[in-house]
C-alpha cells in the first residue's frame, strides 16, 4: 500500500490567494501539470471539487504508454509508481475469431516494456504525496469555481470553499476539469465531435493464466475489447458494445457474464473471477475548437476525448500537462507573462494537431473493426496481414500507439 502524506491545503482565512497559475481539477492530469512545475518560481493553486482522499479513491485502471512513464521518470515519481502497477512486454491484436493475430514484442521497440497499467488511486496518491512538501504548490479543496473574469493583465477566479466565496487573482487559469469542463463552458469555447453508438463496460477480473504480461486488443463487430494486465494475476477489461447490449451485459448474471467473457477472450485467461463492479460509460469523440484564450488553457479531457480503443485518452492528457509545463517554464525563465496568448499558442500549436491525429486514429479503428460489411472486413484483415509482414508498418503502428511519434517533452528526455 502507498503511504498517504497530507498535501498543503490553503486555509479559507488566508488573506492572500493571489498566484501565477490556477489549475482547476486535481485529477491525474491537473496534478501532473502541478508536479511538472514543482520547484519553479511559479506559485500554483490547484482547485479540486472533492476532498483529496475521495478524489484519489477510484479503482479504475488506465493504460500508460512508455512516453507517459518517461514523463513521470522526468518528474521524479516513477520509482514510487512502478512497484504497484502491471507491466506488459507483449501486445496482441486480433479480429474476432480470425486466426491472423498481430503480436508486438519488446524487440520491436527498444525498452523493457511496451506499456503499463496503473489504477487511478496509485497514480493520484503518488502525485499528491509528491506535491505534499512543495512550497510553491497549494491545494484549495473541496472548492467549486463559480466564475472567472479576465482582463488584460489577470484573471480573477471566484471560488466557493466551505460555503465562503473567495477571489483568486492569477496570471493563468488551466482547465483540467474533465470532459464536462465548467472552465471551458465559462470561456465559451465550442467543441466538435459526436457521441458513439457504443458504451463501455469496465471491470476487473482475476484469472489463472500462467502469464500476465500481454495486453490484448480484441476487435468484435459489437466493438473492441481491451484486456490490460494488473498485478496479482488480475486484468482490467474495457468491453465495448452498443448501448443497450452494454447495459444488459453489466446487469447480467455473473456466471453467464463470465462464460460470455471466456468466449470473447478465447479462453486464454483460464478460469475467471469477477473482482470489481461492472461500470458502464458512454463513449464520445470531442475536440475543442481552441485549447487557449487569453489567460486560459485547457488540458486533458477538458480539451479532447477519444474512443478508449488503444488506451490513448489519459496518455494524451499527460502529454498535454508536460508540454504546457515546458512552455510555461520557458516563458517564466525569460520573464515573459505566462498568460499572454502568444505564449499559450506555443502549447496549442504543439498539442492540438497531435491530439487530433490520435482522435482520428482511434475513430478509424473503431469504425473499421466494429463493422460486418464484407469489403471492410477484407480490408482490415489485409491491414492485419500487412502489420504482421511489413516491419516498417508494424513499427509505425507501434510507435503511434505508444506515444513515440511526435514531439517529445523535455521531461521525458531526462
Amino acid at each position: 500500500m502507498l503511504a498517504k502524506q497530507q498535501p498543503k491545503v490553503i486555509q479559507t482565512d488566508s488573506l492572500n490567494l493571489d498566484c501565477d497559475l490556477v489549475i482547476v481539477g486535481g485529477g491525474i492530469v491537473g496534478a501532473t501539470l502541478a508536479a511538472a512545475l514543482k520547484g519553479t518560481s511559479l506559485k500554483v493553486i490547484i482547485i479540486e471539487a472533492r476532498p483529496l482522499q475521495e478524489a484519489a479513491a477510484k479503482t479504475q485502471a488506465y493504460a500508460f504508454s512508455p512516453l507517459s512513464s518517461r514523463i513521470y521518470q522526468g518528474i521524479g515519481i516513477w520509482k514510487q509508481i512502478f512497484p504497484h502497477i502491471g507491466k506488459y512486454s507483449n501486445i496482441s491484436l486480433s479480429d474476432a475469431d480470425f486466426p491472423q493475430t498481430v503480436k508486438f514484442e519488446t524487440k520491436d521497440l527498444p525498452g523493457e516494456h511496451l506499456g503499463y497499467v496503473a489504477q487511478h488511486h496509485v497514480v493520484l496518491t503518488t502525485l499528491q504525496n509528491y506535491l505534499a512538501d512543495c512550497p510553491n504548490i497549494s491545494w484549495l479543496c473541496p472548492g467549486e469555481v463559480v466564475d472567472v473574469a479576465t482582463d488584460e493583465y489577470f484573471s480573477t477566479v471566484e471560488v466557493k470553499v466551505n460555503g465562503e466565496q473567495r477571489l483568486i487573482k492569477t496570471k493563468l487559469v488551466v482547465g483540467a476539469d474533465g470532459a464536462r469542463s465548467h472552465i471551458r463552458s465559462l470561456a465559451g469555447i465550442k467543441t466538435r465531435g459526436w457521441k458513439y453508438w457504443q458504451s463501455c463496460v469496465a471491470f476487473t477480473i482475476k484469472h489463472t493464466a500462467p502469464q500476465n504480461n500481454t495486453a490484448f486488443e480484441r476487435f468484435w463487430p459489437s466493438g473492441p475489447m481491451g484486456v490490460l494486465p494488473l498485478p496479482g494475476n488480475r486484468c482490467q477489461i474495457v468491453w465495448t458494445h452498443p448501448h443497450a447490449e452494454a447495459k444488459a451485459l453489466a446487469e447480467s448474471d455473473e456466471k453467464a457474464f463470465l462464460a460470455k467473457l471466456t468466449t470473447y477472450t478465447g479462453g486464454v485467461l483460464g478460469d475467471l473471477e469477477l473482482v470489481s463492479d461492472r461500470l458502464v460509460f458512454p463513449v464520445q469523440l470531442m475536440q475543442c475548437d481552441r485549447y487557449i484564450k487569453p489567460r486560459l488553457a485547457l488540458v486533458g479531457d477538458a480539451a479532447h476525448c477519444c474512443h478508449p480503443v488503444g488506451g490513448q485518452g489519459l496518455n494524451l492528457g499527460i502529454r498535454d500537462a508536460a508540454s504546457l509545463a515546458q512552455v510555461l517554464q520557458a516563458a517564466q525563465q525569460k520573464g515573459q507573462d505566462i498568460g499572454k496568448i502568444k505564449i499559450l499558442k506555443r502549447y496549442e500549436g504543439w498539442r492540438k494537431l497531435e491530439n487530433l491525429t490520435i482522435l482520428g486514429f482511434t475513430d478509424l479503428l473503431d469504425r473499421i473493426f466494429s463493422n460486418s460489411w464484407l469489403p471492410v472486413v477484407a480490408l482490415r484483415r489485409l491491414g492485419l496481414w500487412g502489420m504482421n509482414n511489413l516491419r516498417p508498418l508494424k513499427i509505425f503502428a507501434l510507435k503511434l500507439m505508444t506515444g513515440l511519434l511526435g514531439k517529445t517533452p523535455k521531461l521525458a528526455q531526462r
